[in-house]
Order: C-alpha cells, then sequence, then structure tokens
C-alpha cells in the first residue's frame, strides 16, 4: 500500500474559495501549504489549528518578486504535487474609457503579471507528474463575451489565460498538466451575493478536475464540472 502523501501549495488560500481548496485537499488526504499576505489571522489559521499538522502556512504578498523568491527557497526541499495560484482582484465595473491608469496597472499585476511570475519561480519545484493550476474565470474567455461589462477583470483574465498558453508554448516537453480553472459564478466578495454557487458547490469539483486532469500533460482551459472552456 502506498501511503506516501501528496502535497499542494496554494497560493491565496486565507478565504473563499483557496480556503475552501484548502480544506478539501485536507479532507483528500493531502498534506498542504496554503499562503497568506501579512501576518494578520485568517480562516486559514484556523483550519491549520484543526488539521493536526497536515495544514502549514506561508506569508506572501504574490505582488513582491522577492517574496515569491524568498517562498521558493523556504520550499525548495520539497517537492510539490500540486501548485495553485487562486488570488485575484476586481475593482467594479467600469468601460475600459473610464478606468485610472494605476487601477489598470494594479488588476493587471496582480492578476495576470503575478500569478505568471509564482508559476515560472516556484514551478520548478512541481514533480515532473504533477500539476501547475491557475484560477482563471469563464470572464477571460474572449469566445463567450457575447454581453461585455467588467471589462478590466475579463481583459486581466484573458491576459493571464494568454500568458499561461505561452509558458505552455515555451514548455512544450513538460510532462506536467497545466490548468486554467474555472469555478464557476461563486458567491464570493468578487463574484457578489447573486451568484450562482457557493463555495462548497465550486470547490469539491474544482480538486476533482484537477486530479482527474494529473498526467495529462499541456494547457487545459476547463470549469469546475470538467467541460472545456472555449478561448
Amino acid at each position: 500500500m502506498n501511503d506516501i502523501r501528496k502535497t499542494a501549495l496554494i497560493i491565496g488560500a486565507s478565504r473563499t474559495l483557496g480556503l475552501g481548496l484548502a480544506a478539501e485537499y485536507l479532507r483528500r488526504g493531502w498534506d498542504v501549504i496554503g499562503t497568506v499576505r501579512g501576518s494578520r489571522r485568517t480562516g486559514l489559521h484556523g483550519l491549520a489549528e484543526a488539521s493536526g499538522g497536515g495544514l502549514t502556512i506561508e506569508s506572501l504578498e504574490m505582488t513582491d518578486p522577492d517574496q515569491i523568491s524568498a517562498l521558493r527557497d523556504r520550499l525548495s526541499p520539497r517537492t510539490l504535487d500540486l501548485l495553485f495560484v487562486n488570488a485575484a482582484i476586481t475593482r467594479g465595473d467600469l468601460p475600459i474609457g473610464e478606468v485610472p491608469t494605476d487601477m489598470f496597472t494594479e488588476v493587471m499585476i496582480t492578476n495576470a503579471l503575478s500569478p505568471m511570475r509564482v508559476v515560472e519561480t516556484l514551478g520548478p519545484l512541481v514533480a515532473r507528474t504533477g500539476t501547475i493550476g491557475v484560477m482563471s474565470s469563464d470572464q477571460g474567455s474572449v469566445a463567450l463575451n457575447t454581453e461585455g461589462g467588467q471589462d478590466l477583470y475579463r481583459a486581466s483574465k484573458s491576459a493571464l489565460n494568454q500568458l499561461m498558453r505561452s509558458y505552455a508554448a515555451r514548455n512544450a516537453e513538460d510532462t506536467r498538466s497545466l490548468l486554467l480553472m474555472d469555478p464557476g459564478w461563486v458567491r464570493t466578495e468578487l463574484g457578489g451575493p447573486e451568484a450562482d454557487l457557493s463555495v462548497e458547490e465550486s470547490v469539491p469539483g474544482v480538486a476533482e478536475t484537477i486530479e482527474r486532469h494529473q498526467g495529462k500533460p499541456g494547457l487545459h482551459f476547463l470549469d469546475y464540472q470538467g467541460q472545456v472552456v472555449p478561448w
């Protein structure tokens, strides 16, 4: 019997979807490393205290490249089976012509550039049979954008998708699975109270889809039910 536990690193695990994913992987018998911003207490701390050592917490400001490198150095003795980047922000629903330059820069750095810095820097810690995933959205799909709205957020997720595609192309011989995950429209601060799904309804499907695609190289854009999302 193989009792070697798998290890997941979840970037942005302090609340909602990230916290739900940490809890889900603990339930599945994985060791989990979750990151939080700063030193304040979050829901992840309570989960860690109840995990019996299965969950460890690291501090990371994802927009700081030096902190990403420092996290890599701290984790370098370990091999990850899953690296998943969850963090993202939105700054309201403005037509793109009304978006201030500093807001555009902040959202693009947080939602597109910083996740890719994490992938590039921490990706080498992932096993050759492991998975690298980022939380995308169907709002990042150009093909599905038939109504407009949320211009900046959509653009940031489209940029993330494109950058992951470039990463996959540059690493065409990579045996790891690369995933863009759409969790569905979830009731979070970002999704709002009118969203279709609770965190508890979305997260198990996200985790199951990730596990089903382990060992399938290349880049896959999938939703929480395992369905392909058009680009």
